[in-house]
C-alpha cells in the first residue's frame, strides 16, 4: 500500500444531461492549461486534474472542494437539463504505485500520465452517469408501482384519463432519455486509437461493475416499458368504451323515436 502522505482524493459527479463541451473549451482556455480529447475536456493546474465529458459528468483528481464547486458553477451555466439530485462517488488515489489497480475505492496508479488518469476517468465517469440512470428508473418504477397492484386489485386503473396521459409522458421521457444515451455504456471511440490504455479503463469498467449493471438498467427498462404499453391498454380500452356507449346511445334514441313516430 502506499504512503498515507501521499494519499488524495478522486470524486466523480454527474451534474447535468449534457454539457456544451465547445463553450466550455472557450472559456476554460482563457485561464487555464486544457486538453480536448475525443469531444472531452482535460483541465489541469499542478498536481491537479478535472476530466469534463459532454454526457454531464466531470471527474477530479486532486481538486479541493472551493476549486470543484467554482467549477460546478461554471459548467451549470452550459449545462441541458441539471441533475435535482447530483450523483457522487469517492476515491482515494496514489500516483507512482508498483501498478494500477483499484481496491476498496482507494486507486494505485503507476504514473501521472494524464491520459492514464483519462483513460481510468472513463470508466468513473460512466458508471456516475449509470448511476443516473439507475435512480432515475428506479424513482420512475416506485412512483408507479401503485399501478400493476390497482389493476390487479380492481381490474383497472383507478385514474382519469388526464393522469394517465401524464404518467405515461413520465414514463416516456424516463425510457427515451436513457434509450437515447444508452451507447455511453459502451466502450468508448477513444479506445479504437488509443488501444495501449485500455487496459485502465478496464480496471475501472470492472471495479465499477458497469457491464452487469447496464444488464440490470435493461430490465428496469422492460419493466417502465410494459407500464407504459398497460397505460396505453387501459386508454385504448377506456375510449373504445365511450364509443360503445356513444353508439348505444344513439341506437337507444333511434329506437326511442321510432316508438314514439309509431305511437302517433
Amino acid at each position: 500500500m502506499s504512503d498515507p502522505q501521499t494519499v488524495k482524493h478522486c470524486v466523480a459527479y454527474c451534474l447535468a444531461q449534457n454539457f456544451d463541451v465547445g463553450a466550455l473549451a472557450k472559456i476554460l482556455s482563457e485561464t487555464n492549461l486544457i486538453r480536448i480529447i475525443k469531444g472531452a475536456l482535460m483541465v489541469e493546474d499542478d498536481d491537479t486534474w478535472s476530466v469534463i465529458f459532454a454526457y454531464g459528468t466531470v471527474v477530479h483528481w486532486n481538486v479541493n472542494s472551493e476549486r470543484q464547486q467554482k467549477l460546478h458553477q461554471l459548467l451549470l451555466e452550459y449545462a441541458d437539463n441539471p441533475l435535482e439530485t447530483i450523483e457522487e462517488d469517492n476515491f482515494t488515489f496514489a500516483l507512482d504505485s508498483p501498478q494500477t489497480r483499484i481496491i476498496e475505492d482507494h486507486i494505485e496508479i503507476e504514473s501521472s500520465d494524464p491520459i492514464l488518469l483519462f483513460s481510468l476517468s472513463q470508466g468513473m465517469a460512466q458508471s456516475i452517469k449509470l448511476a443516473s440512470f439507475e435512480t432515475n428508473a428506479i424513482t420512475t418504477i416506485n412512483n408507479t408501482s401503485y399501478i400493476p397492484k390497482s389493476l390487479a386489485k380492481d381490474g383497472r386503473i383507478k385514474l382519469g384519463r388526464h393522469e394517465i396521459a401524464k404518467i405515461r409522458g413520465q414514463l416516456f421521457l424516463t425510457k427515451s432519455d436513457i434509450i437515447l444515451n444508452y451507447d455511453l455504456l459502451d466502450k468508448p471511440d477513444f479506445f479504437w486509437e488509443y488501444p495501449e490504455y485500455e487496459t485502465y479503463y478496464g480496471i475501472a469498467a470492472k471495479y465499477l461493475e458497469i457491464a452487469p449493471r447496464t444488464e440490470v438498467l435493461a430490465k428496469k427498462l422492460e419493466t417502465i416499458y410494459e407500464l407504459f404499453e398497460m397505460l396505453a391498454d387501459e386508454q385504448k380500452h377506456r375510449h373504445s368504451s365511450i364509443l360503445e356507449w356513444i353508439i348505444i346511445g344513439l341506437i337507444a334514441f333511434e329506437i326511442g323515436i321510432t316508438i314514439v313516430e309509431k305511437a302517433l
